[in-house]
């Protein structure tokens, strides 16, 4: 399966990415570059949608932590939301899901506030 990242806007601020197919080594750069974008535009509050996302490896992962490193670094945040099957277990297994903040797809992570 192939791997995209599309825009979405949300209500209330911020932006969603979301993720569809498989997130690995070759697929990484792209969702860097789109996270990158973002911040780069100004945006210091993203929430990537996991739903349609099948797999994602380590190098996934470093994305994710990156690009709420950089968030964070600017009075922002990076959440995630919509995780379910392997990718879901693969965050709780690593300790991501309470870092990057997770909450069910039933909850609005952007709703808790920043730290």
């Amino acid at each position: 399966m192939t791997f995209s990242v599309s825009y979405a806007e949300r209500d209330g601020g911020g932006a969603c990415l979301r993720l569809a197919g498989e997130l690995d080594l070759s697929t990484a750069p792209e969702l860097a570059a789109a996270i990158d974008g973002l911040l780069a535009d100004g945006e210091t509050r993203v929430l990537l949608d996991l739903t349609d996302l099948t797999f994602c490896d380590s190098t996934g992962m470093a994305v994710f932590v990156r690009g709420d490193n950089q968030a964070s670094a600017d009075g922002g945040w990076l959440r995630l939301t919509g995780v379910n099957g392997r990718v879901e277990r693969v965050l709780r297994v690593t300790g991501l899901a309470d870092v990057l903040r997770y909450e069910p797809e039933s909850v609005d992570p952007a709703a808790h506030s920043a730290p």
